[in-house]
């Protein structure tokens, strides 16, 4: 997908970033349009709602993160652990961010949040990269990267996949949510969806 960036990141600055794009975001920003270039017949409403799923998870840092933003995995684990003790994670039932045995923590990582074993080793399996004996790296942009447009376009995260929701008969922003967290948010990351696309139009017409 070809499209003039300058048109792009000047849409989105206004339209998604208060006016100021700081590096790491455009460094961000960059990494998902690059992959998005390259993948082959994408759709640019898969595009947008990529972006805009990454705006609401990474808190529009559009960088890899952590589980509770924290700078390591010690004190996401710190932090997972008093939110669980305080009664703040009623649907948790098997506290995923512990370290097992070889010491590895399976907590959220990346541009969408990759947590339990299952998962990575699904993720590893869909990306071959090793994601079990080192699943930090998940916090790797282009592996994070990777994560984001396998899981979102084959339906890895939670069956449900980009292609259900954007077809030449169907669009769907809301419904869309289910990819990746229920309808957790749905419709605030639909509005970000759709900013992301008129900019992705705007500067493919430009």
């Amino acid at each position: 997908m070809l499209f003039a960036r300058k048109t792009f990141f000047d849409a989105v600055r206004v339209s998604l970033f208060d006016g100021v794009l700081k590096k790491h975001q455009v460094t961000g920003l960059t990494a998902i349009l690059d992959r998005g270039g390259v993948a082959a017949g994408i759709d640019d409403r898969w595009l947008a709602y990529m972006l805009a799923t990454v705006h609401h998870e990474t808190s529009r840092t559009m960088q890899p993160v952590r589980e509770t933003f924290a700078k390591s995995d010690a004190r996401a684990i710190v932090l997972l652990d008093s939110a669980f003790d305080n009664g703040r994670l009623p649907s948790v039932s098997v506290l995923y961010w512990r370290r097992d045995a070889e010491g590895r923590s399976w907590l959220g990582r990346g541009l969408v949040q990759l947590t339990h074993r299952v998962n990575y080793e699904k993720m590893a399996l869909a990306t071959g990269i090793d994601l079990v004996s080192r699943p930090e790296r998940a916090m790797e942009m282009d592996v994070a990267v990777d994560i984001l447009f396998i899981g979102m376009q084959t339906g890895a995260f939670t069956g449900r996949r980009l292609g259900q929701y954007f077809s030449a008969s169907k669009e769907d922003w809301t419904g869309a949510r289910r990819i990746i967290n229920g309808r957790d948010r749905a419709e605030l990351v639909a509005g970000y969806g759709r900013r992301y696309l008129a900019a992705i139009r705007l500067a493919g017409a430009a």
